[in-house]
């Protein structure tokens, strides 16, 4: 099978299940979350399966879909999900922030720095852009699931953060462009 493939499958697959079951049950999220765990859960399994290791990013998002899915569930409030996407960013880019007090690199340069290659000065501005970008997107979801209806907020969390992002990582072509080492 086309590992491409599994890997969209894996990496969507959960969120396609998850709008079924909401979309269909009356736009319940007590309906939708279970099998939105489930799936996460058995696509998590997939990847394991296949690769023989769980990248840490999608083990954080499943532990972290499981919890505050499972917290919604038992507490009957939504509020839990709505947090879950401020919450990951938040820790995306106290990631970001705080791990050069750990490492001599930038946590950018330790996860990408195999596929780019960047100059240090480089590296520095496109890991405290990814900063500034993850602590945005929790403010902006705050904002969202603050002032709008729980169905626009379901649709933001997908066809509107999703194309953000690709908006973001698309505009970092210049400066990769501008920074990148010649082999």
């Amino acid at each position: 099978m086309n590992k491409s493939f599994v890997k969209f499958v894996t990496d969507f697959g959960p969120l396609m299940v998850f709008f079924f079951y909401y979309y269909n049950s009356g736009k319940d999220l007590k309906v939708a979350i279970p099998p939105f765990i489930f799936a996460t859960l058995i696509a998590l399994l997939i990847v394991w399966i296949l690769e023989k290791k769980i990248p840490m990013i999608p083990l954080l998002g499943g532990i972290l879909i499981t919890l505050f899915g499972g917290l919604t569930i038992y507490f009957d409030n939504p509020i839990f999900i709505y947090i879950k996407p401020t919450i990951i960013n938040i820790l995306f880019g106290l990631t970001l922030l705080f791990g050069k007090f750990f490492t001599e690199d930038p946590i950018l340069k330790k996860m990408l720095g195999k596929s780019i290659q960047l100059t240090n000065e480089g590296w520095k501005i496109l890991n405290s852009r990814w900063m500034y970008f993850f602590f945005s997107l929790a403010l902006l979801n705050e904002i969202i699931w603050r002032t709008q209806s729980e169905e626009f907020w379901v649709n933001f969390k997908v066809w509107g953060i999703l194309p953000i992002t690709f908006i973001f990582t698309a505009f970092q072509i210049t400066l990769i462009n501008k920074y990148k080492v010649n082999e």
